[in-house]
């Protein structure tokens, strides 16, 4: 790994703290991970309370009497004590599919900074995993207090612990504040010019959940904000962005949650009429598969770009060949007006993200190989 600035040491006891937050939030997203697909996505559909139809049925009420043994996200949270649920559930640690769609971008940069027939740094990887559990759970507890009015109002939201009214304003800012210092201590971890980026990118934390009062482009904002590892994951392994990689990767990242976001908001797409909370989905309606498309396009493309200007091989290549396969079945097979096919689609682009980082970490190992044989053959054309 390139060494960069020097890092701030940290008390041995932070590290050990974010150790136990790493511990436990990778537990949560890999036992949700585990389940078949076809049972996760309804799970993680029932659990943020999708509108259900046809045979989607509102599950029982789990007391201790009704509770087994299972791998879902949202059985670990209702296994907790219940006086930390609503916390659990303010920070969506029962639907983890959020906390994957920031956390994959990282690992993207974190593979392509890796030295040539290496695998990404472990320690980084882990570091930016612990901080997308805190980040994402701050994220939320910061969208919810902005719309915890507005959640009250649409069927799928109404059940947030803030607008249900299991958590106080003053007792979710005390929780946010909680978080925030946590995610700092990891923070703290990298180096100087690391820092810098990270905390710049509190703005959009903030701002992200005012915008879709404003404009009907709240996902490119979320896009911004979603995406920012994909600068960060390269500056904690080299000290700087390379603009060369970096951008074309962050774009690439913006266009993708262009595309998740916009099939995610059709879920609420009435309930966010009638309030007036805007969309890409109200933007687009019937022509949304068609901007789709220009945004696989484009994310593709970038992709592509990222590629050639950091030495990527054959596998990167033919990862970037099976995403756009996904996504061209994602958009194809996609019924903007059945809010659990909707979901389904959101949650399956987690396999889009593990498919770019495999190909960037095979890519890489694919370099040595390739190396390795150049140098043989300059080496025996020198001997001849």
């Amino acid at each position: 790994m390139t060494s960069g600035p020097t890092r701030p040491r940290l008390p041995s006891a932070m590290l050990s703290l974010g150790g136990v937050g790493l511990s436990r939030g990778l537990r949560v997203v890999t036992q949700a991970w585990l389940r078949g697909s076809c049972g996760r996505s309804l799970a993680l559909a029932r659990a943020a309370g999708a509108p259900r139809t046809g045979d989607w049925r509102p599950s029982a009420g789990q007391g201790p009497r009704r509770r087994r043994l299972s791998l879902s996200a949202a059985a670990v949270v209702d296994s907790a004590p219940r006086p930390l649920q609503p916390y659990l559930r303010l920070m969506r640690l029962d639907k983890p599919i959020g906390t994957w769609l920031l956390y994959l971008p990282c690992t993207w940069s974190i593979g392509l900074a890796a030295e040539p027939g290496c695998f990404p740094d472990w320690y980084m990887l882990s570091l930016f995993g612990t901080g997308a559990v805190l980040m994402r759970g701050a994220g939320c507890t910061i969208n919810d207090m902005w719309d915890r009015d507005y959640d009250k109002k649409v069927a799928r939201t109404a059940s947030r612990p803030i607008a249900a009214g299991d958590i106080s304003t003053f007792q979710s800012f005390v929780f946010l504040g909680g978080q925030l210092t946590l995610a700092l201590s990891i923070l703290l971890c990298l180096n100087y010019y690391s820092i810098a980026l990270g905390a710049a990118s509190l703005l959009l934390v903030i701002t992200y959940p005012l915008m879709k009062r404003i404009t009907y482009w709240p996902q490119l904002v979320l896009g911004l904000t979603f995406n920012w590892g994909a600068l960060l994951g390269w500056s904690a392994i080299k000290g700087s962005c390379d603009p060369s990689v970096c951008l074309p990767l962050y774009f690439s990242g913006i266009m993708w949650t262009l595309i998740y976001d916009t099939i995610y908001a059709h879920q609420d797409k009435r309930d966010d009429a009638l309030i007036g909370i805007k969309s890409t989905a109200l933007l687009f309606r019937d022509k949304t598969k068609q901007w789709l498309s220009g945004f696989s396009v484009a994310m593709l493309g970038a992709l592509s770009l990222v590629g050639v200007n950091s030495g990527q091989t054959a596998p990167y290549y033919t990862a970037l060949a099976a995403v756009g396969a996904h996504l061209a079945h994602q958009i194809y097979s996609l019924d903007i007006h059945r809010p659990e096919d909707c979901w389904d689609k959101f949650a399956s682009n987690r396999t889009i993200g593990l498919m770019v980082f495999l190909g960037i970490v095979l890519g890489n190992l694919w370099k040595e190989k390739k190396t390795d044989e150049t140098k043989k053959n300059i080496d025996s054309k020198i001997e001849n």
